[in-house]
């Protein structure tokens, strides 16, 4: 992996000639998304992130951290006990440098299970890092092993089928045969392009019944403007 976020994200901090990132999934043609936007303040953030801020409590693990805009807020508003984990070394670089106490470049599935966290952040569609829905139950798993008996997930993610054609009965007409979720992603910087790569969005009841069947509870906490929610998974 090139790592391409995670070197916009330090051009911009580092003012290294920074340029807006170019996306691209297999159901939507190229877009530009500006760098400046993952370095928000609170006030800027979406209301369903800012939500789930105002939910943290205690110890939080905030995953694929990314800028560390949620976890700046987290410690130097809140004074919570945070750590942010991302893949990318660049963007934990920059967490670094933006004075970010506790960072890790780490994937959550490697993340050592000897410490356990009150609340576990997955935001900017968390779910994205499920991949497929078949990899689900695994990551659930290990989120499981790493909260609190009281604990809690604050997980956001959208639900994506009204971006699909209606057939002629007016249903929804989906191509493939895997869960409509299930995308591949692109992105390119400066003349790069990141190798393809799997990403899920989770409508609620699928991910509702996901949580069910691996033993977690999961409760709707706010529903957003355009297809996107909030949920909260407990032990």
């Amino acid at each position: 992996m090139k790592d391409l976020f995670g070197q916009a994200i330090h051009d911009y901090y580092f003012n290294n000639h920074p340029e807006n990132l170019i996306t691209e999934t297999s159901i939507t043609e190229e877009d530009e998304m500006e760098v400046s936007y993952l370095f928000r303040s609170f006030e800027n953030m979406p209301v369903l992130e800012q939500k789930a801020i105002e939910l943290s409590k205690g110890k939080v693990l905030d995953i694929g951290c990314g800028a560390g805009s949620h976890s700046l807020v987290l410690q130097n508003k809140l004074h919570l006990d945070v750590t942010g984990i991302d893949l990318s070394e660049k963007a934990i670089a920059t967490c670094i440098s933006r004075g970010i106490k506790q960072t890790k470049v780490c994937h959550i599935l490697d993340l050592e299970e000897n410490v356990r966290y009150d609340t576990i952040l997955l935001l900017m569609n968390g779910t994205g890092i499920f991949g497929t829905l078949n990899e689900v139950p695994k990551f659930l798993d290990k989120l499981k092993k790493l909260l609190q008996p009281n604990g809690q997930i604050l997980i956001d993610s959208s639900d994506i089928i009204y971006m699909f054609d209606e057939d002629e009965d007016g249903g929804k007409w989906i191509p493939g045969t895997s869960y409509y979720g299930e995308i591949t992603f692109k992105l390119r910087y400066k003349n790069q392009t990141e190798d393809e790569f799997p990403w899920l969005y989770l409508d609620y009841n699928t991910l509702q019944n996901a949580a069910f069947a691996n033993n977690l509870n999961c409760e709707l906490v706010i529903e957003g403007a355009h297809f996107d929610y909030l949920a909260k998974l407990t032990l």
